[in-house]
């Protein structure tokens, strides 16, 4: 303790314990607390928590952050109904070999980070303003003034570029119906403000993969299959994203935001359940019009289970269960894939052994 300070406490000790006037021994100990404390040197603030991207040169790391590359939750679940569609439909057209689905996953995966990149721009752009109000977007590049608007609609450029490269790889069919998502992509940060709907334009968007993911592989779409795999889907989405929404809920009041998590509020769980059912039902339902064997449908099984526990025990007031929710849904979109994949390898190998 300096020597000032110490000076002080004793003397205010002293003075207490001898006054006629002397305080109770509770609020003179409170007070010589107060003297006590005031004196400590100021605690040092926690510095924030560190990722990959700070170790990048600092003139790219607000690009970076502003793809949220740092985050590859968003790219696996844009990424998944890719999968699914491609797998389901190599193991519908006969003979179709494995270099087939390996190719296509590979372009769509870098088109599934490429593209998710540049819907968290076009988002950001939108959404500069309004992420200033909230506390979990507040630090993004835009909002805190890392990048200015310009130079993020530079870099939009190159993003958008990079994926019509990838596009143009497919078959014409694919690049003509690819290209139309893209209006989903652009109007979904405007949905949030129009109405309390915004995760059913996300699915809209998300969820174009089941689609083109077909075509890409047979030449177009098979919509009494991939129809019921984009619905599933596209519901999917509504359980994951009311969960993320869940975050902001309070901020969103404030700023006017909608969503589906202050359209449910109380009622979230079972409407969620409601949800996760019906979409594992139309998953299952597009398996059956596939012909797919059991391996397909223990991954729709273990997908169920899935969401139906991350439902039960998601805490929707609590920011760090919802985003422990949200992750936990994208393993669902992980089981259908892995089921799909199961039952391509086991056609495969059965095919491998009638014709040997």
């Amino acid at each position: 303790m300096p020597a000032p300070t110490l000076r002080c406490s004793v003397l205010l000790r002293h003075h207490l314990r001898t006054s006629r006037y002397a305080l109770p021994r509770t609020f003179a100990f409170s007070v010589f607390r107060r003297v006590h404390t005031s004196a400590q040197p100021a605690q040092p603030a926690q510095p924030p928590s560190q990722t990959w991207v700070d170790r990048l040169p600092a003139k790219i790391q607000p690009y970076m952050y502003l793809t949220r590359i740092d985050k590859p939750i968003g790219t696996l679940l844009l990424f998944y109904p890719c999968a699914w569609s491609i797998t389901m439909a190599s193991y519908a057209i006969p003979n179709t070999p494995p270099t087939v689905p390996l190719t296509f996953l590979g372009l769509f995966g870098v088109g599934a980070l490429v593209m998710r990149g540049a819907g968290c721009t076009i988002n950001d752009l939108w959404d500069r303003n309004l992420d200033k109000a909230v506390e979990r977007t507040k630090t993004r590049p835009l909002a805190r003034g890392d990048l200015t608007p310009r130079q993020a609609v530079a870099f939009l450029a190159p993003q958008l570029a990079a994926g019509l490269a990838v596009l143009t790889q497919l078959n014409t069919y694919s690049i003509l119906l690819g290209a139309s998502s893209l209006s989903l992509v652009t109007i979904y940060p405007l949905m949030k403000r129009v109405t309390y709907w915004p995760q059913a334009v996300l699915g809209l968007a998300y969820n174009w993969g089941a689609l083109l993911g077909w075509s890409a592989v047979a030449g177009s779409v098979h919509l009494p299959v991939a129809a019921p795999l984009y619905a599933g889907g596209v519901l999917w989405t509504l359980v994951y994203d009311s969960i993320y929404a869940h975050q902001d809920k309070k901020d969103d009041v404030t700023v006017g935001i909608r969503s589906t998590a202050l359209l449910f509020g109380a009622r979230t769980r079972p409407v969620l359940h409601a949800f996760s059912a019906s979409s594992v039902g139309l998953l299952a339902l597009a398996g059956h019009l596939n012909a797919q064997g059991a391996p397909f449908y223990l991954g729709v099984g273990l997908a169920a289970a899935q969401l139906a526990r991350v439902v039960a025990r998601t805490d929707f007031d609590s920011r760090e269960s919802c985003l422990r929710g949200f992750v936990g849904c994208g393993w669902a979109g992980f089981w259908i894939w892995m089921g799909a994949l199961a039952d391509y390898a086991w056609l495969q190998t059965t095919v491998a052994g009638i014709t040997s």
